[in-house]
């Protein structure tokens, strides 16, 4: 029997008012339905905002140290519950399920990193010129914050952006992805057990413009920590920044690799093919241009598609696939819409760009890994976000044109170079224009306790993780004391 989850308001799970129910299927098996979650509207969101205001100012004079107790037992049960985790993971995304235990297990080191961060809301003391003053300044929390989640990681980005936003003091009305509710409907669960009170965290599932909308607009909402696409976050910022309120976006990238006459190419490939291809590269940070010179251009090409052809695309339990399906049917269709895209502007198709239903394969989202050679930087494809397993080479004649090739587009969140040249992986670093970077690594790379977050369209507002964790959720005040 398929189980109907409700939302998660003031301590209690409760129906939305609209008394409507959507499905969250397995992208592997489309038959396949994983739960019925609340088609939750205004009135929900509502009730939730407001739950999480009458709880704001209890919750907020608790003492920091002692709103951090609950993160302890939280890490004790993700990893207790490592493998049902992963599992659900994979029913729901499609991420094979070796991808979704390293979500699982990144989430427990981003957990463990923030374990302290609630001991650590430090101010500074600074000296006054008055030498009657003592003056200094102390971190506070500051209302409700929304958290929209993505599908791609839902249960890390899920929690490192609820947990910083309760450690400082706040509190939360969490909207997930629609395709990943069943996921977090366990978050929510894990929070509850590990002692979270009534009406700090608060779960609304239901479609995003409904809800985006609320608490885009909803007074009582003081900023909104989103990931998800530019264009939704640009429009999110906009709505937000004009009532005053804060926002955090980490939005999409076009992500490139730069691969010099001196790298060990294949390493250059092996972490291509990681962070390019593997789950499915619906990784914001995954690589999708790969700019080539032409003393290794056909070495690369040909390694790279041979690499793609090789690849076995099945069902995420399958220990052989290296990749399941995609997500849904958006995705399956922005795939093919950017393969047809390519073809039209005169890209080569070396490899893939199809649709996969043999072999069992024809209830799910699952296509090739697909290279295009002969790009040029103006291309779509070269210039938009596709989040699909879809790698364009382009050929460039220098370092200095790689480097203009590489900051050619809007966005600027992730880029890696390969090259045993010191002074050219110094010179790239400089000169990138991304938030995170990388050299003789793949672009997907990240580790918790360094801030995380893009340039350009990339970002908006302070970075994530990392000692920047709790920089959105606090506003700083300066005292100035005369005895």
């Amino acid at each position: 029997m398929t189980v109907t989850y409700s939302n998660y308001i003031n301590g209690e799970w409760v129906s939305s008012v609209t008394r409507e129910v959507f499905p969250s299927i397995n992208p592997a098996r489309t038959q396949e339905v994983l739960g019925y979650f609340q088609k939750s509207n205004a009135e929900d969101t509502r009730h939730a905002i407001e739950a999480a205001a009458n709880a704001f100012s209890s919750w907020s004079r608790k003492a920091a140290p002692l709103r951090g107790e609950f993160l302890y037992k939280l890490i004790h049960l993700l990893e207790a519950r490592l493998e049902e985790l992963a599992e659900t993971i994979t029913r729901e995304v499609g991420k094979t399920l070796r991808e979704a235990r390293g979500e699982v297990n990144k989430t427990i080191l981003s957990m463990k990193q923030l374990a302290g961060e609630a001991t650590r809301l430090t101010g500074q003391t600074v000296p006054s010129f008055d030498e009657n003053v003592f003056a200094y300044t102390v971190r506070e929390p500051i209302g409700v914050f929304a958290i929209i989640a993505p599908w791609n990681f839902p249960l890390g980005i899920g929690l490192w952006k609820i947990v910083p936003a309760i450690l400082a003091g706040n509190t939360v009305v969490f909207k997930p992805a629609s395709n990943t509710s069943l996921i977090s409907a366990k978050l929510t669960e894990l929070l509850i057990e590990s002692g979270v009170p009534a009406g700090v965290v608060n779960l609304v599932t239901g479609p995003g413009a409904v809800i985006g909308e609320e608490l885009a607009r909803n007074p009582l909402i003081k900023g909104i920590s989103f990931t998800g696409s530019s264009e939704v976050g640009l429009a999110l910022g906009k709505a937000v920044g004009a009532r005053g309120g804060k926002i955090q976006a980490e939005m999409g990238g076009k992500n490139p690799a730069i691969i010099m006459p001196d790298s060990d190419v294949d390493l250059a490939i092996d972490c291509i093919v990681t962070s390019g291809f593997f789950d499915n590269g619906q990784r914001c940070t995954g690589t999708s241009r790969v700019l080539v010179l032409p003393e290794v251009a056909d070495e690369v090409k040909a390694k790279l598609i041979a690499r793609a052809k090789a690849m076995k695309v099945g069902d995420g339990f399958d220990p052989a696939s290296d990749n399941g399906p995609l997500a849904d049917e958006n995705q399956l269709q922005t795939y093919l819409h950017y393969v047809q895209k390519g073809v039209e502007e005169g890209a080569k198709l070396e490899c893939g760009g199809t649709r996969l239903t043999d072999e069992g394969r024809g209830d799910g989202y699952f296509v090739a890994p697909t290279v295009f050679t002969g790009v040029t930087p103006g291309m779509t494809i070269a210039q938009e976000e596709i989040f699909g397993p879809v790698i364009s080479v382009i050929d460039v004649r220098s370092f200095e044109e790689a480097m203009e090739v590489a900051n050619q587009v809007e966005f600027g969140l992730s880029s890696t170079i390969f090259t045993n040249d010191l002074n050219k992986a110094f010179h790239f670093v400089r000169g990138i224009q991304s938030g995170v970077t990388h050299v003789n690594m793949p672009s997907t790379h990240f580790e918790s306790h360094f801030p995380f977050g893009g340039k350009k369209i990339s970002g908006l507002g302070p970075r994530e993780q990392g000692e920047s964790a709790l920089d959105f959720y606090v506003d700083l005040k300066t005292v100035y004391i005369r005895p």
